[in-house]
């Protein structure tokens, strides 16, 4: 960097100087410091953050219009997202809190009890100020716009001053191309103005705007330039050709970059991220790292433990009479689930609470069961074996069959050796196989990965309206089209729906489960989780029914009409917080059935076989 010539601020140490300089003024033509990629554009956030918070005060004094104070929100936020690959990466809770989390309500827990927080930050501003109701909620607009500019602030004074890269610079990259795909074209991350394209095209610039500066690669900034250009054409929301986008665009990077990463960096981030720095593909198999999700170490696991895993979840004798194993409500005949409304019990003419979702992928979770009551694969084991309703016995039992069974014994001294048959060695095996069940080979994934080109204009357009207008992909994100929040994989979403007891009744009537309201755990005993359901992955749905926690959906049909007319609150149901957008999707029947075409392309059976 250039010597600083002191001419006018004699009062200021060199040290006060530099940094008064290279962040309290916005370049020019007269200044000769040059500011880096991060330092101009964390800047130029700040001073858009200034900017719109003296605009929400004058909006709430009713100085200004409510089209003022929606450009400035844009501003904000495109000022944002060039510099977001860099604060979501190094601060990822922080600005999930305080800049670009969902605007839903959430909890925070004190002590052992959920307090209920309301949601701030930019989201929340681009619905508020993009509604109806914007000018009755002028005053909570003025208080986020103040809020937003202090959690910036502290950032802010933390930032390096004068480092152009920081750490792992070619992850955050990628995870934001991910970001990109997954929340931004999707228009999760505009729930209000919808400015989703020009807001990926902001990301793109600052992410080739950094490259650019600090890396000397014609084939990354080629592919970016061309992605940019992409964005430029005209096109509406709507309208917008996102699988053409993802194929030749946004993959091609994520690939590209990929091969710039060094290994050392590559091994740190994949022994502490459920993302695997080493895919080269977002729709690759190994794009998530399963290992992370449960107790099983990825050295740990081999061909003989899985084997062992089957069988067990293959043995009925595991159960107190003999009569249930694993198989029996999650059959790979029918893409491991039973294909009816709610599993068969233990107890004569009784079912369990809720459907079976199906196995495949089910590894790809923070959280297990409909109401996230269980926290690991292993523990979602636990519940099935002490639940009265199904094995209804308890590890004492079943480790006392297994040392006594010659056979067992047998297998589990192949895997570990001399010694008891523990429940430790029982749950990393019946882990083992159920991490095994992958499926990550269907139409789309070999589409996506150049393997195949077989993929009809109707699973193109079907594609298209997952990813954007049918705003399935708000929740069930890419590539495993489930809950499991983007671009870290770390935490699962679970959405209120106004889910009907039984939708073909004349009466329309609330189903009565109250979901994770009623897990059981008491810091989430809070009311917005009330009738609230994990998001289950839409991967195989084609064979995974009936739908639902309840089981009461029979067909994708049914599926895609129920969100069509925005859930139980869209057909004038009182469902509390209901977290599904109420307003009707406007799908015609061509396009349900394109929905419906795309879905199938998800459809994988035999990589698991």
């Amino acid at each position: 960097m250039p010597q600083i010539k002191i001419t006018h601020l004699i009062l200021l140490s060199g040290i006060t100087l530099f940094a008064f300089v290279c962040f309290s003024f916005s370049p020019s033509k007269t200044e000769f410091i040059k500011l880096s990629f991060l330092q101009q554009h964390t800047l130029e956030f700040k001073k858009s953050i200034d900017t719109l918070e003296k605009a929400a005060e004058a909006f709430k004094l009713g100085k200004t219009k409510q089209d003022v104070i929606q450009a400035k929100v844009l501003k904000a936020r495109e000022d944002y997202k060039k510099i977001e690959f860099y604060i979501s990466f190094r601060y990822p809770e922080y600005t999930n809190d305080h800049f670009n989390g969902a605007p839903l309500l959430h909890i925070e827990r004190e002590n052992t009890r959920p307090a209920v927080l309301e949601p701030e930050g930019l989201q929340i501003l681009d619905e508020l100020v993009f509604s109806d109701e914007a000018f009755s909620e002028r005053t909570k607009i003025a208080a986020l716009a103040t809020k937003l500019k202090a959690s910036y602030g502290i950032l802010y004074n933390s930032f390096p001053k004068n480092k152009a890269t920081f750490s792992n610079d070619i992850a955050a990259l990628r995870l934001q191309l991910v970001r990109v795909f997954s929340m931004g074209i999707t228009g999760f991350d505009t729930p209000g103005s919808l400015n989703a394209l020009p807001e990926a095209k902001a990301a793109l610039i600052g992410m080739k705007g950094y490259f650019d500066e600090n890396y000397k690669n014609k084939t990354v900034s080629t592919l970016f330039e061309a992605a940019i250009s992409n964005l430029q054409q005209p096109t509406t929301f709507e309208n917008f050709d996102r699988l053409n986008f993802l194929k030749k665009y946004i993959d091609p990077l994520y690939k590209n970059l990929g091969s710039l990463q060094s290994s050392e960096v590559g091994v740190s981030l994949e022994n502490t991220m459920s993302w695997n720095p080493k895919s080269n593909s977002i729709f690759d198999e190994n794009f998530l790292n399963p290992y992370f999700f449960t107790g099983l170490k990825k050295e740990e696991d081999n061909a003989v433990l899985k084997n062992l895993g089957k069988t067990l979840f293959y043995d009925s004798a595991i159960s107190s009479n003999g009569q249930l194993s694993c198989v029996s409500c999650h059959n790979p005949d029918k893409a491991f689930t039973d294909n009816i409304p709610k599993s068969i019990s233990s107890v004569q003419g009784k079912t369990v609470l809720r459907n079976a979702p199906t196995l495949l992928n089910s590894v790809y979770a923070d959280r297990y069961f409909y109401d996230l009551r269980a926290f690991t694969l292993e523990q979602q084991a636990e519940h099935v074996i002490f639940n009265e309703n199904e094995f209804n016995t308890a590890y004492s039992e079943i480790l006392k069959k297994l040392n006594t069974n010659p056979t067992y014994q047998k297998k589990f001294k192949a895997v570990y050796g001399k010694g008891e048959i523990t429940r430790e060695k029982f749950s990393k095996a019946l882990a083992s196989y159920v991490l095994s069940l992958k499926s990550w080979d269907s139409k789309l994934d070999k589409y996506v990965r150049n393997e195949s080109s077989e993929f009809s204009a109707e699973e193109k357009n079907g594609f298209n309206l997952f990813m954007g207008k049918a705003n399935c992909a708000t929740c069930h994100f890419a590539p495993t089209f489930s809950g499991l929040v983007p671009p870290f994989y770390s935490e699962n979403e679970t959405e209120i729906l106004g889910v009907l007891e039984n939708p073909n009744s004349e009466i329309s009537i609330l189903d009565t489960d109250e979901g994770r309201l009623a897990n059981n755990i008491i810091s989430e005993e809070a009311w917005i989780y009330k009738k609230s359901f994990k998001t289950t992955t839409v991967r195989n749905a084609e064979f995974t029914g009936p739908y639902f926690h309840n089981g009461a959906y029979e067909t994708l049909k049914e599926i895609i009409d129920f969100y069509n007319e925005g859930g139980g609150a869209g057909i004038g149901l009182n469902v509390i917080n209901q977290t599904l957008s109420a307003d009707k999707l406007d799908l015609t029947e061509i396009e349900k059935k394109e929905l419906i075409a795309f879905i199938k392309t998800l459809s994988d059976t035999d990589s698991y076989k």
